[in-house]
């Protein structure tokens, strides 16, 4: 015998789901999604707890009330492929197979995810249970079999270009993939204990500890050794790597940076400026660090964003930096944008400067940036085949929620929860082949079966189809996926 159970989220919306007491809170949760046209990551009981297990052994009783927790899709990128985590969890990729863009190996696995990291040319999820589904470029990360024992209660993934590392809960670092990135932790897993938080630069990762001090490991020239600067990486709060180097941010606001030259591993020309440091950016060969009145101080290669002198004046009330190969994008608190770097990369944003108004959001793939603007519309700049022409697709931008980059490409995610895409599709410009998967496709589909059978979509009915649906799509993935064409 069913029971109903009224599912709630915080805008206010209210669900009354019939299910039988031995259903699981899995099906609970897609159940109430799908009528309320939302993604829904957890069941909440009234006393807070998330629910697990069956209704009955949750406890449930009919007429009760809980609550659902709502969560918005989000995009991530490795150098040539997206993926994209639903609101409920699951996770949709494409772009180039061999860089993350093929996800079908491990698709039943993609649920319940809550983040996702990625290296050069492959991903990482982290699932609600704290364990890591990994997929991609064997050589970037893409396999991590050899320590999928110790993969458990995991809470941040970061990528370097070919190897990922993983901080659990209890402060320790499980690390693998190529070991001339950092791949390899074992020299230093003493060392690696209460951990905080973990960055990275191209080929090595550094760890900063509860007490302050930094751990560093991979290619020594990357930034893998900090013995020159060991005794300097005390009451550190943030680490930022480029392409081969790193700078930390100490509580004084100070910086300290260690690693190549050429990549910003050295600062002595501007470390009388670095003084009140609030915050520190980085691209693959300069660094951006800024400070609490706004300003902004660079260094590293000139020639490719780390000297700024052309627009040091325009470089007030910065709140955020984004970067491409050869420039960087500042914006700033009023919502305008100033670049600088090389031209053709996105330095020179001159001929699009009267749209840079309003700006909330700024991204940059290797070659070019684009920004959001607070009514939902996208601006774009340099290097077409990375992106800076966004003129095919901009009709179909209009209520941006949120823009992401690959090295090639952009995406853009819709209030609607419709997918924009474009620049190489070999990069991800082209996401033809993940449309239909969309959450909110999938329920118009619904919506509109249900609308042909009975003229409106009752909840009882959409609830009925849905079961349907979910056959269907349990079948379907048990079939890999037609290959993706490139057009």
């Amino acid at each position: 015998m069913s029971i109903v159970l009224h599912v709630s989220i915080l805008s206010g919306q209210t669900a009354a789901i019939a299910v039988d007491p031995d259903c699981d809170i899995e099906e609970l949760r897609q159940k109430a999604q799908e009528v309320l046209r939302i993604g829904l990551c957890k069941i909440i009981h009234s006393s807070g707890a998330v629910l697990q297990g069956t209704v009955r052994t949750a406890g449930l009783c009919d007429g009760e009330a809980i609550s659902a927790l709502a969560r918005p899709a989000e995009l991530f990128a490795s150098c040539r492929a997206f993926a994209l985590l639903q609101g409920d969890g699951s996770v949709l990729t494409w772009g180039a197979p061999e860089f993350g863009g093929d996800s079908s190996a491990v698709r039943s696995q993609l649920m319940t995810v809550e983040q996702i990291a990625s290296s050069l040319g492959a991903f990482a999820a982290i699932r609600g249970d704290g364990s890591v589904v990994t997929w991609g470029h064997t050589a970037c990360g893409g396999d991590s079999s050899a320590v999928a024992a110790s993969l458990r209660d995991v809470r941040q993934v970061k990528g370097s270009l070919g190897a990922l590392a993983a901080l659990r809960t209890d402060g320790s670092v499980v690390s693998w993939g190529n070991k001339d990135c950092g791949g390899d932790s074992s020299l230093v897993q003493e060392k690696l204990t209460s951990i905080k938080e973990i960055a990275s630069s191209g080929g090595a990762f550094a760890a900063i500890r509860s007490d302050g001090s930094v751990v560093t490991w991979g290619k020594a020239e990357s930034g893998g050794d900090s013995s020159a600067v060991t005794g300097m990486l005390t009451q550190v709060q943030q680490v930022c790597g480029s392409g081969g180097a790193f700078a930390a941010l100490r509580s004084d606001g100070s910086v300290v940076t260690w690693g190549a030259d050429y990549c910003g591993g050295s600062s002595r020309e501007v470390q009388k400026d670095l003084r009140d440091v609030s915050c520190l950016y980085s691209s693959t060969y300069a660094f951006a660090a800024v400070l609490a009145d706004g300003s902004v101080v660079t260094w590293g290669d000139p020639e490719r964003g780390a000297d700024s002198s052309s627009v040091r004046a325009k470089l007030r009330g910065v709140q955020q930096v984004r970067s491409t190969l050869g420039a960087f994008a500042a914006l700033r608190s009023d919502g305008s944008v100033v670049t600088w770097g090389r031209a053709e990369s996105g330095g020179d944003s001159s001929a699009v400067q009267a749209d840079l108004s309003e700006v909330v959001q700024l991204r940059g793939s290797s070659g070019a940036f684009a920004a959001l603007r607070s009514d939902g519309s996208v601006v774009t700049w340099g290097l077409d085949f990375f992106g800076g022409d966004s003129s095919s697709v901009q009709v179909q931008l209009k209520d941006v929620q949120q823009i992401q980059a690959s090295d090639t490409a952009f995406a853009a995610l819709l209030t609607s929860g419709s997918l924009v895409t474009w620049g190489n599709t070999e990069g991800g410009g082209d996401s033809r082949s993940v449309r239909e998967k969309l959450l909110w496709r999938k329920w118009r589909r619904i919506t509109e079966s249900a609308k042909r059978h009975c003229g409106c979509p009752s909840p009882a009915f959409v609830e009925d189809l849905s079961e349907s649906h979910r056959r269907k799509d349990a079948r379907a993935r048990s079939e890999p996926d037609p290959p993706a064409v490139d057009m």
